[in-house]
């Protein structure tokens, strides 16, 4: 018997986001503005990391990340799992995402193919439920490419070989699609520290991310102590994306929230990458 679609309503459209359509169309092409003038397309590109705080703060990098972007009809969107619900590596595999935008589709066949590659992943709507990291995606897809299909992915293992695993999976299952995949990281840099050194900090993260090094990634963030909330997302792309022919990748905005609050005692760090 056919499992009943599963509708995930917003978990955080009015907080994270405007949830009136025009305000948050308004708000996304003011994010994408700046970037347009000033960068081309990465057609080749493969992956990338995209911030997920409250577009006032992290809009803004995000929006230069999905300007640079090709589009695609298909994604994988890897999220940390930051409220440690539900199975620790969950997808979805059917039904759809709401936003004020409409309702984006699961994309079935990838979803039931990345499930079946990677034997740690379960199908498990309860790991999304309240997620933001993620659905704050979707709004600047939607945006952008218009019609498109998804397969979520949350993260909640900090393990390198699991994360190195489900890596290995995603590349697989983008390899055998019979269309293009770009595989997204959801992900924040370090948080609630000083601008100064959150600044180092971050550095240190990027310039493993920028040299398409996962375990190096993985391992400077637990050396000096880096709260990257999704380094776990990165890692999987970035192993994903070195199986499939990955060959650089470029920092394209880096902020921190100081640079909106004015506020640089405590501050969260958002960096916009894509790898091609």
């Amino acid at each position: 018997m056919m499992a009943a679609s599963v509708l995930r309503k917003p978990a955080v459209a009015g907080r994270f986001y405007p949830d009136q359509p025009e305000t948050l169309n308004r708000d996304l092409e003011g994010y994408l503005k700046p970037a347009i003038a000033l960068r081309a397309k990465a057609e080749d590109a493969l992956g990338c990391v995209a911030p997920h705080a409250g577009y006032m703060y992290s809009g803004h990098v995000a929006g230069a990340v999905y300007h640079k972007l090709p589009p695609r009809s298909s994604y994988i969107i890897l999220c940390p799992n930051h409220y440690a619900r539900g199975a620790p590596l969950a997808t979805m595999s059917n039904g759809a995402w709401q936003t004020p935008l409409g309702e984006v589709p699961i994309d079935r066949a990838l979803a039931k193919a990345l499930l079946k590659a990677c034997s740690l992943l379960a199908d498990d709507p309860v790991a999304h439920s309240q997620e933001h990291s993620l659905e704050v995606q979707l709004p600047f897809l939607q945006h952008v490419v218009k019609e498109f299909s998804f397969v979520p992915v949350s993260v909640g293992v900090g393990g390198y070989p699991a994360l190195e695993l489900l890596g290995h999976c995603v590349a697989e299952v983008a390899r055998a699609a019979s269309k293009p995949v770009m595989i997204i990281a959801s992900s924040d840099m370090n948080h609630y520290e000083p601008d100064k050194i959150t600044r180092i900090k971050d550095r240190k993260a990027i310039d493993k991310i920028l040299a398409l090094d996962p375990s190096g990634l993985f391992e400077v963030v637990h050396r000096e102590a880096i709260s990257m909330c999704g380094y776990g997302p990165t890692v999987a792309m970035l192993t994903a994306a070195k199986d499939l022919g990955a060959k650089q990748a470029e920092l394209v905005k880096y902020a921190t929230s100081g640079d909106i609050s004015g506020d640089r005692e405590t501050v969260v760090g958002y960096a916009g990458v894509v790898v091609v």
